[in-house]
């Protein structure tokens, strides 16, 4: 990774420089020069990352926390490691609030499982919003159908934009939860979350953040924004799949009782009875993401050092050029055009549905998404039954974004009338 100095002493963002650390960059697809847009379904890997993953299976793999030899130790360090840096990234207060998941869908299960079913009674009111992933919906349905709680619905208008003062008027003495997303995975939304939190708390709800979007593109500090909970995804974030992280309070993780039984989240087993293990290995049953988990702290690593801010300068440039360069598009429309969003360009053409804009533009190269998006409620909100979605990360340029709207133009050849 490298950067170059302007005269005035300010490191310019070298995007050529960062492509040069992920390896996938270079290849072709059907002869073409891989134009990779679909981040935000899942992000490609540093070289960095990929080096950690196989140290771990070449040099120090063994099972953590169990074993007295070396090569248990070394991968327990390491293992840990990945815990501290993740309460660094996130200014966690404890390492105790940092439990290790598959991703940020078995995070929200987690919350939805053991907080919910424990402290959630019938007629309680949780509340979502209309731009959830299907991840931040259907755990709270399940648990609603089970428990006989109250599902409410946060609108937008028709840009996209979060009405804050809509889900202010949800909020009632029997709000208990709202588990809202960051940022939008299908239209770039973001949700103006710290005022989402103060308000739910004002009620005294509890607030859980789905961030699996947001953490790539933006700081996020827990301690400043005061959700009672975070998920997020390592794969998103340019690390390894099979490993997400899941923030809660402390004192509402010591509060909740255990999701899954198993190794490793014991203190004692007898047949009379078993005690539970301290935070966070009182949610980590079983054997783990080992390699995942430690490459972690390598993708942390990797961006903390680019700086989350620096690389959200460069991803606004390419969203403003990137709207700019579709609109010109003939038939083209852009589906989400809210205030506050990052990184994400959602489209519809009159002349071609989204699954056909993609195939002929994955003839160029050119990878984007299409598709509902797991969003079909948002979907069904803005009248449309899927959308094309291109999606930015720290390694794409300006020119990528001239290769999509050039095979956009030949997607209007083919099907325009």
């Amino acid at each position: 990774m490298d950067t170059r100095l302007h005269a005035s002493g300010i490191n310019a963002y070298d995007v050529n420089a960062v492509r040069a650390d992920f390896p996938i960059l270079s290849r072709t697809v059907y002869g073409k020069p891989l134009v990779y847009l679909d981040n935000a379904a899942s992000a490609q890997k540093p070289r960095s990352v990929i080096d950690a993953e196989s140290h771990v299976y070449e040099q120090e793999y063994a099972n953590v926390h169990r074993g007295l030899h070396y090569l248990s130790g070394a991968a327990t360090d390491a293992f840990e490691a990945t815990r501290e840096a993740v309460k660094r990234f996130i200014n966690a207060a404890s390492i105790k609030e940092i439990v290790y998941t598959r991703g940020t869908t078995e995070a929200i299960n987690l919350v939805a499982q053991s907080y919910g079913r424990t402290f959630l009674k019938e007629g309680d009111e949780i509340i979502v919003s209309v731009l959830e992933h299907h991840s931040n919906i259907v755990p709270w349905q399940l648990l609603a159908q089970e428990k006989g709680l109250v599902l409410k619905v946060a609108p937008i208008d028709d840009d996209g934009n979060f009405l804050l003062d809509e889900f202010e008027k949800l909020l009632s003495p029997r709000t208990r939860l709202v588990s809202i997303t960051y940022m939008s995975n299908a239209l770039g939304t973001i949700v103006p979350v710290k005022a989402v939190i103060e308000r739910a708390h004002a009620v005294g709800a509890k607030v859980l953040l789905d961030a699996a979007q947001a953490i790539t593109h933006m700081p996020v500090d827990v301690q400043a924004l005061g959700c009672d909970f975070l998920a997020f995804s390592g794969h998103k974030l340019y690390g390894p799949t099979g490993i997400g992280i899941l923030y809660g309070r402390e004192a509402l993780l010591e509060a909740m009782p255990p999701w899954q039984g198993g190794g490793e989240m014991i203190r004692t087993v007898s047949f009379s009875g078993t005690t539970f293990a301290e935070l966070p290995a009182k949610f980590e049953a079983g054997t783990p993401a080992i390699a995942q988990t430690i490459a972690l702290k390598a993708a942390i690593d990797y961006v903390t050092a680019l700086g989350l801010d620096t690389i959200a300068a460069h991803e606004r440039e390419l969203l403003d050029y990137g709207v700019e360069r579709l609109s010109h598009v003939p038939g083209l429309t852009i589906v989400g055009r809210a205030r506050e969003r990052a990184s994400i360009i959602s489209f519809a053409m009159d002349c071609a549905h989204p699954h056909d804009i993609g195939t002929i533009i994955d003839q160029a190269g050119v990878a984007v998404r299409a598709g509902h998006h797991c969003a079909q409620p948002l979907m069904e909100r803005l009248q449309l039954p899927a959308t094309a979605r291109a999606s930015f990360a720290l390694y794409n340029t300006k020119a990528e974004i001239d290769v999509m709207a050039e095979a956009l133009g030949k997607v209007v050849k083919l099907f325009g009338k």
